[in-house]
């Protein structure tokens, strides 16, 4: 169910200002060997060493060598395509803070293994991404943050990445966690980095490119512009700049490792409250840009990706008002990958029952995304010829085949009599996303990996640990 927010020609003008942008301003890369690589494949040198400006055609030419879909898989055995002819996932969020009611402490690995069991629970959550996690130097943390997550579900995983170091040592996690399995057969794992906009790769962003390449894994390209702050405040130019942030991206993504599947992101694009100084995250206008991003991924023909956020920094009902908003407008508008289940306060935050609560909403939104499907069966005219008058419709047969699917049945939500709710303690949304949260906090951990991938993954992490002197 996908609608028109920007006209084809729209698209082409935004990608042609883009295009100019890149050619004439150009992209400053801090890494030498891709400078040469760059150079090498037609790209102009400038007086700065580490800036070169990059031909329409050599853009065009990576564009051309992208697919046009995407797969991540998870270790059960299932996975997911998505792209051009549509399919959308929706994975948790990062962050660096963790909520407690109305105060917020760093996050530490036993938050993250917490965070990652109620996403396990979570029947809407498609994927688990990497936070920090604060007991751990930062050149440590998605190491070991990715162990953790590995430990405590079998979904999809994300890892966010603070070091090339750290990319390398969690594509051979990956491995291990791939069961045997080639990760470009069976990629249970994937990656991402973003640009600091406007047009500045750093060496992490690159490293991160080319420690992952080789093994055909996704590889999110973000650009995070900000509206009125690194980026033009009106959103066709934002989202011109945010375009050749990401084709940037592309273009060396392609040259390190042709044929890479990539996944346009120009969905964590932000907005300036010029009052308030906040890099918004969950206003109409993120909802606007991320939106016009996955039909500017469709223009070039490749997947697309963006987040459901929210300013509030309590799970209340700003929080639910803007995550449905941002949430229901992007898998309206057709993005593949949604992420920020789970996220407070414009993405700084991680709450366990804002995670329940997104994956009610996100159950709601898939529920509307199928939309109604109109045949025999479903018109079901003969039942109602046979039933007349009668008001009957409850006891037959079609209707015990078909509530399933027709009634979304909803666990969080008020759904029962005033009286009802009274005698369950007259708890709120919110109330009753903490007692969920406590009651799967309370079963036993089910862990997810084998003592042999237990062993493993430990090998590298300390390894990794020890490398860096942790």
């Amino acid at each position: 169910m996908i609608r028109s927010l920007l006209r084809e020609e729209d698209c082409a003008r935004i990608h042609a200002a883009s295009l100019k942008i890149l050619e004439t301003v150009g992209v400053r890369v801090d890494d030498e060997a891709v400078v040469k690589l760059l150079l090498g494949h037609g790209a102009d040198a400038t007086a700065a060493r580490d800036v070169v400006r990059l031909p329409r055609g050599l853009v065009a030419d990576c564009l051309a060598a992208c697919p046009s879909s995407a797969r991540v898989a998870d270790r059960r055995g299932g996975s997911r395509e998505f792209g051009v002819q549509g399919g959308t996932v929706f994975w948790t969020g990062n962050a660096l803070y963790i909520a407690r009611g109305s105060a917020r402490e760093e996050l530490k690995t036993a938050d993250l293994a917490q965070l990652t069991r109620v996403a396990e629970a979570c029947p809407e959550i498609d994927g688990m991404v990497g936070t920090s996690v604060a007991d751990y130097p930062p050149p440590a943390r998605d190491v070991v943050g990715f162990r953790e997550m590995a430990r405590n579900t079998a979904k999809h995983l994300r890892p966010c990445i603070f070091t090339p170091a750290g990319a390398t040592a969690i594509v051979e996690m990956g491995q291990v966690l791939a069961d045997g399995a080639a990760l470009r057969e069976r990629p249970v794992v994937s990656f991402g980095y973003s640009i600091v906009s406007p047009l500045h790769w750093t060496p992490q962003g690159i490293g991160v490119i080319r420690n992952t390449a080789g093994h055909g894994l996704p590889l999110m390209i973000n650009s995070e512009p900000m509206g009125g702050g690194t980026a033009p405040v009106t959103l066709a130019g934002c989202l011109a700049l945010a375009n050749a942030d990401t084709l940037s991206g592309i273009v060396i993504a392609q040259l390190v490792e042709r044929g890479r599947p990539v996944i346009y992101n120009v969905g964590f694009a932000h907005v300036l409250d010029m009052a308030t100084g906040v890099a918004l995250t969950g206003a109409p206008e993120n909802a606007l840009l991320q939106s016009a991003g996955a039909e500017l991924a469709r223009f070039h023909r490749m997947p697309s990706a963006s987040w459901m956020s929210t300013e509030s920094m309590v799970a209340d009902a700003q929080a639910g008002a803007e995550s449905l908003m941002t949430g229901f407008a992007h898998a309206l508008w057709g993005v593949n990958v949604i992420w920020g289940a789970g996220n407070l306060e414009s993405t700084l935050c991680m709450s366990p029952e804002k995670l329940l609560l997104d994956d009610e909403l996100i159950g709601a939104i898939r529920r509307f995304a199928r939309g109604i499907p109109v045949n025999e069966e479903t018109l079901a005219l003969e039942l109602i010829l046979e039933l007349g008058h009668r008001a009957d419709f409850l006891s037959s047969e079609h209707t015990l085949e078909h509530f399933r699917e027709a009634i979304r049945h909803s666990p969080l939500m008020a759904r029962s009599r005033r009286q009802a709710w009274a005698r369950a303690g007259s708890l709120d949304t919110a109330a009753r996303a903490k007692a969920r949260v406590e009651e799967i906090l309370a079963r036993p951990a089910r862990g997810q990996l084998s003592a042999e991938q237990e062993r493993e993954l430990t090998r590298i992490v300390e390894r990794h640990l020890a490398s860096i002197g942790a």
